[in-house]
This record gives C-alpha cells, structure tokens and sequence, in this order.
C-alpha cells in the first residue's frame, strides 16, 4: 500500500495551503467575530477550481480525485473552518449530486455556473421534524402541468441566505413512505421562496446557515433531478460522500489545535522550563497526534474507495465518526495546554473547539454514523 502523495496532489495541497494562509487567515478572526460570509473569498476559491474539484472538465470542473480534495478541504480549514464548510457543500452534496444524477440540461445550466464559482449552491434535507430520521419529510411538490408546486419549510441550510441554487428534497407521493421522495434544483429567486433569520451559531460563524420557506413555489419539471421516487436515494448516496468532506474539515481543525499547542508548548515557560519538556505535555500532544494520523488515514481510505468506485459507506462513516472525535478531543487538550490563553479570543484554539462540535452533528450525527457503521457490519 503507497502512502506517498503524487507531485500533483502534493501541488493541490500546497496551493491551497498557501491561499487559506495568504488570503483566508487575515480576515479569519473578524468574520467569525462579526459572522460575516466570506464572499470575495469564495469567489476567489472558484476561480483557482476549488469549488468543483471533482467535477469533470467537461462540466467546467477541475477533474481531480477524491485525495486531492481531502487535502484542499483539510488545508482550507486548519485556518477557518467555515470556509471548508461552504467548499463542501458545493462540492460534495451540490455539484456532486447534479453530475450524477443530472440531465444534460441541468449540468449546463447548473453544473456549469457551480463548479466555476459563479453559482453557490446549498443543500436541503433537513426539516423541523426530520432530521436524523430523513425519511419523515415534510416538504410536498405536486406536479401542476410543467411545474412542480412546492411547499414546506427547510431548516439548517449552509450557504443558505447566499446559494443561487438549491438541491432540494420535497415529497411527491405520500403513500410510498421514502419512495416518495424526490429531488429537485430550486433557484433562490423563484417567486415563493421564503429566506429565513440567519442562525446566531456557537461556531463556523462565517458561513450561513438559516431556514427555507417555500410557499406554492413553482418549478420547472425539466428540475426534478433523476426520477420521481429517487429523491432519498440521491439524499443519502451524496451524503456519503459528503461526510469525507466534513471529515477532511475536522481533521483541518484537529490538526490546527496540534500545531497551535506544539508551538505554544516550545515557547511556554513554567518550573524554569518551557512546558514542552514536562511529561503531561507531552503525553498530551502524543495522544492529539496519534488520534489525527489515525483520522488521516481513515479518510485517505475513504477517499481511495470512492475514487476507485468501491463501496464507501462504512468507510466515510469511520472516517467522519473519529475525525469528529479528533476535531473536539484536540480542541479541547489544545485549550488545557494554553491554560487561560486557550480560553481567550487572543489565541486561535477557542475557535477551534467552537468549530469543532458542529462536525459530530452535520451530515450524520455520531449516533447516527454509529448505526451506518454497524449496519455495513452487519450484512457481511
């Protein structure tokens, strides 16, 4: 088994490495102060493909693999995770699902403009009754001539006040339970559409997140994505590849925590020494450090399954449980090593643990990549 990345992975991660600290850092600390979206930032990120990197170029996409966007996402989000949420988002559940499942049509018309940058998409599963339980939606779309009618509420919304587009899962047959439910593109601007308050949030402060109103929306039947019927299916397939996204974002916050405490542990002093040298430190920074490379490599092998078309479901879900896991656990020992300083804004690693608790929650709680986990297990 190589473990070696190829020179051009090694360039994607060192180019994406070299914009986050260039171009995201300076502004890192006010946007989450002021919960400000980083638009100039995201528009940037688009224009260099890293909004539709697994896109093919066919679709305006940059056709890399899986790897390399693990590597971008983890990058981008050692310095602000909240940008590695909205890369995600567009990348994993968005472009991700309309290049699957999309007519030709709605990749030239959506694909095209999203993995370019110059649309952001959003994607809405969530209702205030469905949550971990997906199948319980609410939302309904009744066929009326060449529209579908939609109405229902959406809620936890990422891009949501600033997504041109929506992936949108809305019921159209009751009596089937889950089979009835499908999946639809929905414009922001199409009459109806009702934008929610933006969420005041314990973290991931600079990106959006708010509820979806839709009231007697009409859209085009030419936007159902795939066929009626499917629109689980579609849900649940692009959430498995969306969890090694959130993994590669929590593992760019563990990782952010390690480097944080080794630095500040070197420069530290205490007991005539700095704190790098006693014992409790190091057996802390052991264990943070242990935790991430195991994370790491969950999510390369994740990542690897996916690229070479093998199930992948276990693994994402292993993969985003304990890289959630290490998100929080480094977090938290990065702030017990900074001592008082780790619990003020001045230093970095209080950030990292408000960011940190959102990726055991988002795109599957822990309970629930709990129960993927154990039922893969289980059909062997």
């Amino acid at each position: 088994m190589n473990f070696d990345l190829t020179e051009e992975q090694k360039a994607i991660r060192d180019a994406a490495r070299d914009f986050a600290e260039t171009e995201i850092a300076p502004s890192a600390v006010e946007r989450d102060l002021s919960a400000e979206f980083p638009t100039e930032i995201v528009q940037k990120l688009g224009e260099l493909g890293f909004m539709g990197m697994m896109v093919s170029p066919e679709w305006d996409g940059a056709g890399m693999d899986t790897l390399s966007y693990v590597l971008a996402i983890e990058e981008v989000s050692k310095v602000d995770a909240s940008v590695g949420v909205i890369m995600s988002v567009n990348n994993s559940l968005v472009c991700y699902g309309i290049e699957k499942w999309g007519s030709d049509f709605l990749k030239e018309k959506y694909l095209k403009p999203l993995a370019s940058g110059k649309l952001l998409g959003a994607f809405c599963l969530s209702e205030p009754e469905a949550g971990s339980d997906a199948t319980q939606q609410k939302t309904e779309a009744v066929l009326e001539g060449d529209h579908y009618v939609l109405n229902g509420m959406k809620n936890w919304i990422t891009n949501g006040t600033k997504a041109n587009v929506y992936l949108l899962q809305a019921m159209t047959d009751k009596s089937k339970g889950h089979k009835g439910i499908s999946t639809f593109l929905v414009e922001q601007d199409m009459e109806g559409i009702e934008i929610g308050k933006k969420e005041d949030k314990l973290g991931i402060r600079s990106s959006d997140t708010c509820t979806l109103g839709l009231n007697n929306v009409k859209v085009p039947k030419e936007n159902l994505l795939g066929e009626e019927g499917v629109g689980f299916k579609i849900a649940m397939n692009t959430l498995n590849g969306g969890r090694i996204g959130v993994a590669a974002q929590a593992l760019g916050i563990a990782q952010a925590s390690l480097e944080a405490s080794i630095k500040y542990s070197k420069q530290r002093k205490a007991f005539d020494s700095t704190i790098s040298n006693l014992q409790a430190i190091q057996f802390k920074l052991s264990e943070m450090a242990t935790i991430v490379e195991a994370a790491r490599l969950l999510i390369y092998r994740a990542a690897a399954c996916k690229d070479e078309g093998k199930n992948y479901i276990k693994e994402a879900s292993m993969a985003k449980l304990l890289a959630s896991q290490a998100a929080v656990y480094c977090a938290l020992e990065a702030i017990q090593i900074h001592g008082g300083y780790g619990y003020v804004r001045e230093y970095l690693v209080e950030r990292y643990l408000r960011d940190s608790k959102i990726t055991q929650i988002y795109e599957g709680t822990s309970e629930i990549q709990k129960l993927v986990i154990a039922r893969e297990l289980l059909k062997a």
